[in-house]
């Protein structure tokens, strides 16, 4: 009898193919554009994941721009590599960046800013490689307070299996704030902030395949509610998310962000 040889998808690639379509792909045209990227510009995507911002920022920039996609994580910048566009890739921190102070015209940062180890150190990086007269933008997660579909999820979770469950769903929220962001680039020394609020949205086929993809997230309750657990939140959803559910089946919601913004004295 053969056995199959099927590789089991690494976490990055259910993000890339999950989690981009669902929440994160709409957004790299708004945080280019907060940043002020054009034709021609070279672009720095820190925490650039599977490069759903950098390839944004790409199009934008066209053949005469470059952009730099950097991320910690290997296995989303094995992901990112498999697309066919123009943009260099580099594993590396937020809080170190390897390049040369005054290097891109533009630097974005799309929701990985709430996982940084330091944030004020890693604004100051993002600030020293900005050129003068360069913008800068830094998307975060909206507090879960201002997204009915998944506070409601959250306060789930809570019931179901208690706050500490609850509390790792909610990490990607926690900078859901204005005024944290505010305090973050006042600690980081930078001049002339605004941080500005941008309504979003979450879609789903159904709220089977919301579940499914929360399970299939290593970094939230993938990595700590087993199949039994992950049956009886599914069981809930059902009732619990039925008024974001329309005639189609399909799941919408609000999920607004954050994008801290500042452009270089020159």
């Amino acid at each position: 009898m053969q056995h199959s040889s099927i590789r089991a998808a690494s976490p990055a690639e259910i993000y890339d193919s999950r989690f981009v379509p669902a929440l994160f792909g709409p957004w790299g045209p708004v945080v280019a554009r907060e940043a002020g990227v054009t034709d021609g510009h070279s672009v720095l995507d820190v925490a650039c994941g599977t490069g759903a911002a950098a390839l944004a920022a790409a199009r934008i920039a066209g053949t005469n721009g470059a952009v730099t996609g950097l991320d910690l994580n290997p296995e989303m910048l094995a992901v990112a590599r498999r697309k066919p566009v123009a943009v260099t890739w580099i594993e590396g921190r937020a809080e170190a960046l390897p390049f040369a102070d005054g290097n891109f015209d533009a630097v974005i940062s799309q929701f990985g800013f709430m996982f940084f180890g330091d944030r004020a150190v890693a604004l100051r990086e993002m600030w020293r490689v900005l050129k003068p007269g360069g913008g800068m933008a830094v998307a975060v997660c909206d507090g879960l307070d201002r997204s009915d579909g998944y506070g409601r999820f959250a306060a789930l979770l809570a019931e179901l299996f208690g706050p500490d469950v609850a509390d790792s769903f909610a990490a990607p929220f926690v900078l859901g704030d204005i005024s944290v962001m505010q305090a973050i680039a006042d600690d980081a020394g930078l001049p002339d902030v605004r941080v500005s609020r941008h309504s979003g949205e979450v879609r789903f086929d159904s709220i089977a395949d919301l579940v499914s993809t929360e399970r299939a997230c290593v970094w939230t309750l993938g990595g700590v509610l087993d199949d039994d657990q992950f049956a009886r939140l599914s069981d809930a959803c059902e009732t619990a998310l039925a008024p974001f559910r329309g005639p189609d089946g399909r799941v919408r919601f609000e999920m607004p962000a954050l994008i801290l913004s500042a452009t270089k004295p020159r």
